[in-house]
This record gives structure tokens, C-alpha cells and sequence, in this order.
């Protein structure tokens, strides 16, 4: 079963009528569920290829019309599911894949959004909900600090599909993996000062404080341990799974110790993600990116498909009150979150350039176009959504917790409209910013190749002094790197098919010969000339340097 051992799960209940008890927990039937969800999630991934929209916004779209299949059961999303079963490995690859030199590098503008911004949301909707909504102040900054960060989930998928020079991936990025840690301190203060009337601004400066740093080293230690366990292992299947743990033991251990779990599992793959070229095999490493991958792949669609599934439960708690002002007042708020974050983006562009000589010295100048991209991409997501579904019943002394009910409703009304609105937005508005991908990844990797072909070559010929080499294998050898030198020079030199390393002519012919060998080995398999273990052996093989070639091609979708 997908979820067992996992402390929280699905309740299940039926919409209209309950099925008797005993079929409310039977294995068989949340086994059924989960597969519907999954196939339902695949159906969907598909379509939005097939459409070429981002593939959160259909989940969240599937996910609500899935919400009105008559007699489905009723899945309730437990928030400790999130924190505890979907945001660490979620987190975690995308900290792993995320170059540290490209995130120190913008770190001034990824901590200017995770902390400045997320500050002054909050502030900003905690006023407007208090002021133009009639939300109790502390409501309203409990209010602020849920919907105030934008999600790494969401922002990763959608990011991921954008052409769009690396920069701006990597602030989007860095602002969604570390925001969250910002806006729970935030959250843990509003809540409690709401329920018991008190707040020291002293105790949450000093909190946050010590939950970003012990959020840090636990990641580190982590990490640390992680890596050193790693080297002295040559196992795939035990290191794939040992990595598939770090992230849950990095969060639950962060989280037993008072600090930010979310940090802790961030900091961690960061550091994982700089010391695992060292350190891990590359027979664990072809084998443990297609694990993650699948793993993400199956969460991030789980996760926005259930953010969709919500919808009824936003509009059920409004109890009594009225739908068409909720929802009025949902969408106003939507667009002051969004004009708090470009105001926000442009004032710190700019005017700190206009004022001081130094920072125009230091910083170059940031394009309109892209500060503008980057402010319309801040979608929220599941965290938010959790941490609503988290908000306690009462106060102290008994009373109910003030506005719980509207502050679920707007929380996803933000979600989805952020979600949906800007994640449907966004292709045409990158076209008609005019903002392209400077492939500065692509020279990069043609310029490190080169620098590693001609190191290998020269090491070869070396070799042909410093020890007994038969000719015919450094000849061999020597051939295809000079080949390889030469298809790369001729790319550099001609700019041509800047995301691509191979003529087209190259992948053409070399894709032929593959294709040729395959079905030659199948056809030797059929006739029984060879066993299927030795047709898994050469097929390996071939699969290996079809992953190459394609890999060396440019993507022009």
C-alpha cells in the first residue's frame, strides 16, 4: 500500500451516504482509491503535454471536476501528511539539482524575496483583511503568513518548463526553498497570539533567528553524514534507498529539535547535491536519477490534484455565511498578493540603484522584462494549504478560533488563482516579454567537455609512453576523442543549434545505427540465438548511448 507506515493517511468517507465502517478503512478500498488518483493524474500529465500548458494548472483543474464523480469517497487531506510524507522529498531533489554557485551567486535577491518579501505580504494582507474584510488583526496576520510564500513544489514544476535565461530559474527556485521557513516562524507567532492575546516581538525576532540557524546546521550534519556514508558504500539498490530516507530523517530530526525541518532538508540536498559527484558511484548515480524522478513525478501530481480536490471543502466551511462576497473577497486578494510581490520586485531593483553609486557598481542592471517575469511567477501552493488545514478549533478559554473558516476559504482561493491564472498566463506573457533563454548552461557544457576531451586525449597519448599500449587501442581511442573534439569546436565556433552538441546529420545517422542494432539483437533473441539476459546486456548498452545522444541534442520544443 502506498501510504502504509506513514503515521497520517487518507480518511476516507462517503459523500452522500457512509459505506458501512468496515469498508471505510479496507485496504482494498484505499488501494483502489490511490490507483484511481494516480491513473486519473496520468490521464491529465498527458493531456498537458498533449496542450503544452504547465502540468500543475490541469492537476489542480483535474482535481476539482474529479472533486463532482458522484459516489466518490471523500478524501480528507491531513496537513501532517505534507509536512511529513510530501514536502521532504519534494524539497529535497530540487535543493539536490540546484547549482550552489548559481544560488550563492543570487543569494542577495533569494533572501530579499524569502524574508523582505514574505514580511511585508503578510503586513500588507494582515492589513487589508483587518481593515477592508473585517478579520480581527491577529486573524489577519495568521491570514498573511499562510499565503504569503510562494511554493517550491509549484514553482519547481512550472519553472522547469520555462524558457527562460538560467537567472531567473534559480532566484524562482531559491525564494520558494527557503520562504517557507519565514512564513511558519510567522505562522507558529500570529497563531499563538490568537490564542492566547499575548505577543513579543523580542521572543519571534530571537525564534526566528534560532530556528533558520539550527535549521542550517541540522542540514548540514545531515548532509555530512549522509555523504560519508554514502562513499563507503557500493550498493545501488542500499545507497537509492538510504537517499530516498535522507530527506524524511533530515526533516523529522530538525522538526524533533524545534528547528525549521524545511531548511534543515533544503540545506541538506544542497549539500548532497555539491558533494555527490564525489562520492557517489556512477553506476548509483544511473540508477538513482530515474528513481527521483519517478518519485517527484508521482507526489507533484498527487499533491495538486488533491490541492483541486479541496474545492468543495473551501466552499462547505463558509457555513453560513455568504458565497458571493467570499468570493469577491478572495479575488481582491489575489490581486493584492500579486501587486505586493511586482511592487515589492521593482522597488528593490531599482531604487536602491538610483540611490547608491556602489550598488550600480556592484549589481548589474536587471531588465524590466525579466524583474516583471519573476514577479508574476509567484505561484502558492500545497504547504499553504496545509498549513491552513492545520489552524486549531479554539482559542484559549474555549472560544472558537476567529474567522477559521474565511481564512481556509481565501487561502484557497489565493492557491487556485494563483495557480491557475498565472500558470496558464505565463507562456504568452514570456513571448511577449520577449524573454528567451541565453543558453548559457549549453556554452558552458560545451566549453567543460572540451576541457575534458582534450585532458582525456592528452592522458592517452601519455599513456602510450609510460607503459606497453597495443596500437590498435590507442588508435581507437585516440579517434573517437579527437572525433568528439571536433564536433564540439565546430558547434562553439558556429553557434549553431545553441542547446544541441551533435550535427544533425550526427544524431541522424548515429540514431539510425542504433535503431539498427536493436532490432538486430530482438531478432537474434526471437530466433533464439541469444538468451534475454544478454539481450538486457547489450540493450543496456545501447540505451546508454541513445541517453547520450539525446541528451546532446537541443530541446526546440
Amino acid at each position: 500500500m502506498l501510504f502504509a507506515g506513514i503515521p497520517v493517511a487518507f480518511a476516507a468517507a462517503a459523500a452522500d451516504s457512509p459505506p458501512p465502517p468496515a469498508a471505510l478503512g479496507s485496504p482494498v478500498a484505499a488501494v483502489t482509491l490511490i490507483m484511481f488518483l494516480l491513473l486519473a493524474m496520468v490521464l491529465v500529465v498527458l493531456l498537458s503535454r498533449k496542450l503544452g500548458l504547465p502540468d500543475p494548472v490541469l492537476l489542480v483543474i483535474g482535481g476539482l471536476l474529479i472533486s463532482f464523480v458522484p459516489g466518490l469517497p471523500k478524501i480528507e487531506l491531513n496537513p501532517e501528511l505534507v509536512f511529513v510524507f510530501f514536502l521532504p522529498p519534494l524539497l529535497y531533489p530540487a535543493a539536490l539539482l540546484t547549482s550552489w554557485r548559481d544560488f550563492s551567486a543570487s543569494l542577495r535577491p533569494i533572501l530579499l524575496l524569502a524574508i523582505g518579501l514574505v514580511l511585508f505580504t503578510t503586513v500588507a494582507i494582515a492589513w487589508f483583511a483587518h481593515s477592508c474584510m473585517g478579520l480581527t488583526l491577529g486573524a489577519g496576520f495568521v491570514l498573511g503568513a499562510i499565503i504569503s510564500p510562494s511554493d517550491a513544489v509549484a514553482a519547481t514544476a512550472i519553472s522547469q518548463r520555462l524558457r527562460v535565461p538560467r537567472l531567473i530559474v534559480t532566484i524562482l527556485e531559491g525564494e520558494s526553498l527557503v520562504n517557507d521557513t519565514t512564513s511558519f516562524v510567522l505562522y507558529r507567532f500570529a497563531v499563538a497570539a490568537v490564542v492566547t492575546g499575548t505577543f513579543s516581538l523580542m521572543d519571534a525576532s530571537v525564534k526566528f533567528v534560532l530556528v533558520g540557524v539550527g535549521g542550517v546546521g541540522v542540514g548540514l550534519l545531515a548532509g555530512f553524514i549522509a555523504t560519508n556514508i554514502q562513499r563507503r558504500l557500493d550498493d545501488p539498490s542500499v545507497q537509492i534507498t538510504l537517499s530516498l530516507l535522507t530527506p524524511f530523517a533530515t526533516y523529522l530530526a530538525a522538526e524533533r529539535l524545534g528547528v525549521s525541518g524545511v531548511l534543515a532538508v533544503v540545506v541538506c540536498g544542497l549539500y548532497n547535491g555539491w558533494r555527490s559527484p564525489q562520492v557517489i558511484s556512477p553506476r548509483t548515480r544511473l540508477r538513482a536519477l530515474p528513481v527521483w524522478e519517478l518519485v517527484v513525478f508521482i507526489l507533484n501530481g498527487l499533491v495538486f490534484i488533491l490541492i483541486g480536490l479541496e474545492l468543495p471543502d473551501a466552499v462547505r466551511v463558509l457555513g453560513g455565511r455568504a458565497l458571493g462576497p467570499a468570493i469577491g473577497y478572495g479575488a481582491l486578494l489575489l490581486v493584492l498578493v500579486v501587486a505586493v510581490r511586482l511592487l515589492w520586485l521593482f522597488a528593490l531593483t531599482y531604487i536602491p540603484r538610483a540611490l547608491s553609486k556602489k550598488i550600480r557598481d556592484k549589481y548589474p542592471a536587471a531588465s524590466w522584462r525579466e524583474v516583471l517575469l519573476i514577479g508574476w511567477t509567484g505561484m502558492r501552493g500545497v504547504d499553504s494549504l496545509a498549513v491552513a488545514l492545520a489552524l486549531p478549533l479554539t482559542v484559549a478559554g474555549g472560544g472558537l478560533f476567529p474567522d477559521r473558516e474565511m481564512i481556509f476559504f481565501l487561502t484557497f482561493s489565493v492557491i487556485f488563482g494563483t495557480l491557475v491564472l498565472q500558470g496558464l498566463s505565463l507562456a504568452p506573457i514570456i513571448r511577449w516579454l520577449n524573454v528567451v533563454d541565453d543558453h548559457g548552461a549549453d556554452k558552458e557544457e560545451r566549453t567543460a567537455r572540451l576541457h575534458a576531451n582534450r585532458a582525456a586525449l592528452k592522458r592517452i597519448c601519455e599513456a602510450r609512453h609510460a607503459r606497453q599500449v597495443e596500437p590498435d587501442t590507442l588508435q581507437r581511442l585516440k579517434l573517437e576523442y579527437e572525433d568528439r573534439i571536433r564536433q564540439l569546436e565546430a558547434n562553439a565556433a558556429a553557434e549553431a543549434a545553441p542547446g544541441g552538441l551533435f550535427s544533425d546529420d550526427y544524431v541522424k545517422l548515429t540514431q539510425e545505427a542504433l535503431d539498427t542494432e536493436r532490432s538486430v539483437i530482438l531478432k537474434l533473441r526471437n530466433e533464439r540465438v541469444i538468451s534475454d539476459e544478454v539481450l538486457r546486456r547489450i540493450q543496456w548498452d545501447i540505451d546508454l548511448a541513445e541517453t547520450r545522444l539525446q541528451h546532446g541534442v537541443a530541446d526546440d520544443e
